[in-house]
C-alpha cells in the first residue's frame, strides 16, 4: 500500500513548485503571491521503485484574512492526522517567522517521520543562511531549491527510507484478504453515506446535509446473495464543532487512501453537478493504481429526465474519462435504493474481470488473425511480427506480446490492441497493461 507524503508549511515558501517536481507535472498554479493555490492537489510520485501520494496542502487555503489562525493551523491538524511522512517547508529567504515557530509547536507533538525542508537554497550564502533553521529543533533538515531541484535528491532518499521502514502496519485477516474490496469515494456531500447506509438497510452512518460529516474509514463485511466484500467508506461519525472549511482536503487524503485498500473504487458523483474536475483527478490516481472503476451518478431522481437522458449524461462521462471509456456507468438513488443493488453487481463483474485470466489458446486464437489483419505498422524500415500472445499472472489483466522489435511499437497500436481484446474478452471497467517483448 503506497503511504502518503504531506507538505505542510505557510503560504508562499515553494510547496506547489516542489509538488509539481514530485509529481512530474505543471498541475499546481506557481505565483509569489501567497495562497494563490486554491485547488485540492494530489498525484502520484515514486523514487527508487517506492510508490508514494503527495498532497500539496498549499492548495487548501481558502479566500481568507484569517489565513494563519484557520486554515494553516487545521491544514496541519488534517496533515499530522492522515499522512505518513510530513514535509515542513521553510522558506531561507524570509527566516523563521512566528508561523513558522507556531507551526513547529504543533509539529513536535507528532510522532510521524518528519523532514525540515529549507527551500530556495540555491548559492552559498543561503547556505550558510539556512543553518538557523537548525534552531527549531528537528533532526532531519534539508537544504534544497525546488525551482532547480537541488537536494531534493537526499530529501526523497529519506522519504522512501521512513516509508520503508513504517511498512505496511497491521492489516486484514487472511479472511478478509481474501475477500473482494469495494472503495466508495467522491466528493462531500455526494451521498456516500446516504449510499452504504441503503445497502446495508441501517443508519450505519449519520447522514446529514451538511458536507464531510464521514471522517474515519470504516470496513464494512456485506454478504450479498451468497457473496461476500468488503465495503470501504471514507466515513465515520465527526462532531459539527469538528467540521472545518477544508472538508475537501479530508475527502481527498480519505479517498486516496481507501483507493489504496480497494479492489474496485466506486466514485460517486453528484447527478445535478456532473463529473468536475476533482472526479477526474481521483480517475488519475485509480488509473495509475490500475484499480477497477464503476461511476455511480447519485440523485439521479432529482434530475429533469426531459432535457437530460441517461445516455447523454453517459456519454458525456466518458468523454471526460478518456482514452479510459469502457467504464460501466449506474444511475442511481441512495435516498430511493433505486438501482443501489444493481451498483453492487456492478462492482462484482468489474472485479471478476479484474481476476479473469483468458488461457494462452485462447488469445492467440482470437488476437493473430486480428493482427495478420492489421499488423503493427513498420517502423526505421524494420517489419513487426508478433509470434503469440500470453497473459501473465499479474494484479491487474497483463498480455505480453512477443515480437521480434518490440521497442518499435507504438502507443496508437498499443491502444488498437487494448480495444480489441477488451471487445473480444470483455474487460469492462479494468484497467489492462500491454507489453511488448523480444522474441
Amino acid at each position: 500500500m503506497s503511504a502518503t507524503v504531506a507538505i505542510v508549511g505557510r503560504p508562499n515558501v515553494g510547496k506547489s513548485t516542489f509538488y509539481n517536481r514530485l509529481v512530474g507535472s505543471r498541475e499546481a498554479i506557481v505565483d509569489n503571491t501567497s495562497g494563490v493555490t486554491r485547488d485540492r492537489l494530489y498525484g502520484v510520485s515514486d523514487w527508487n521503485g517506492e510508490e508514494f501520494i503527495v498532497v500539496d496542502t498549499g492548495g487548501f487555503v481558502p479566500r481568507s484574512e484569517d489565513v494563519f489562525e484557520k486554515a494553516i493551523r487545521s491544514q496541519v491538524d488534517i496533515a499530522l492526522d492522515e499522512a505518513d511522512v510530513i514535509v515542513f517547508m521553510v522558506d531561507v529567504t524570509t527566516g523563521i517567522t512566528d508561523l513558522d515557530m507556531e507551526m513547529t509547536q504543533k509539529l513536535r507533538k507528532s510522532k510521524k517521520p518528519l523532514a525540515l525542508v529549507v527551500n530556495k537554497v540555491d548559492n552559498s550564502q543561503r547556505m550558510t543562511d539556512a543553518a538557523e533553521f537548525y534552531s527549531l529543533g528537528f533532526p532531519d533538515l534539508f537544504m534544497i531549491s525546488s525551482i532547480n531541484g537541488s537536494g531534493t535528491g537526499e530529501l526523497l532518499d529519506f522519504i522512501v527510507e521512513e516509508i520503508r521502514k513504517k511498512g505496511q502496519g497491521p492489516g486484514l485477516t487472511l479472511e478478509e484478504e481474501s475477500l473482494p474490496k469495494f472503495a466508495i469515494i467522491g466528493q462531500p456531500n455526494v451521498g456516500k453515506s446516504s449510499y452504504l447506509n441503503a445497502i446495508l438497510n441501517e443508519e450505519r452512518n449519520v447522514v446529514t446535509d451538511i458536507a464531510g460529516t464521514t471522517r474515519d474509514s470504516i470496513h464494512t463485511h456485506y454478504k450479498y446473495y451468497q457473496k461476500e466484500f468488503l465495503l470501504i467508506d471514507t466515513a465515520g461519525v465527526r462532531k459539527k464543532s469538528k467540521v472545518y472549511e477544508d472538508l475537501e482536503f479530508y475527502s481527498v487524503m480519505r479517498a486516496v487512501k481507501a483507493i489504496e485498500q480497494s479492489d474496485v473504487c466506486l466514485l460517486m458523483i453528484d447527478a445535478t453537478m456532473g463529473m468536475e474536475r476533482q472526479d477526474l483527478s481521483l480517475i488519475k490516481i485509480i488509473e495509475r493504481k490500475k484499480k477497477g472503476l464503476v461511476i455511480l451518478v447519485n440523485k439521479w431522481d432529482l434530475v429533469n429526465k426531459e432535457t437530460n437522458t441517461a445516455k447523454d449524461f453517459e456519454e458525456e462521462i466518458k468523454k471526460r474519462t478518456a482514452p479510459f471509456t469502457d467504464v460501466p456507468v449506474v444511475f442511481i438513488s441512495a435516498l430511493t435504493k433505486q438501482r443501489i443493488y444493481k451498483s453492487i453487481e456492478t462492482a462484482l463483474d468489474v472485479y471478476k474481470n479484474r481476476q479473469k485470466k483468458i488461457p494462452t489458446s485462447k488469445l492467440n486464437d482470437a488476437l493473430l488473425p486480428v493482427i495478420e489483419r492489421t499488423p503493427p505498422p513498420s517502423a526505421r524500415g524494420q517489419y513487426i511480427k508478433v509470434k503469440y500472445i500470453t497473459q501473465v499472472n499479474a494484479s491487474t489483466p497483463t498480455f505480453v506480446f512477443f515480437t521480434n522489435f518490440p521497442q518499435l511499437v507504438k502507443q496508437p497500436y498499443k491502444n488498437f490492441l487494448e480495444n480489441r481484446i477488451r471487445e473480444l474478452f470483455d474487460f469492462t471497467g479494468v484497467i489492462i497493461n500491454i507489453v511488448f517483448k523480444k522474441k
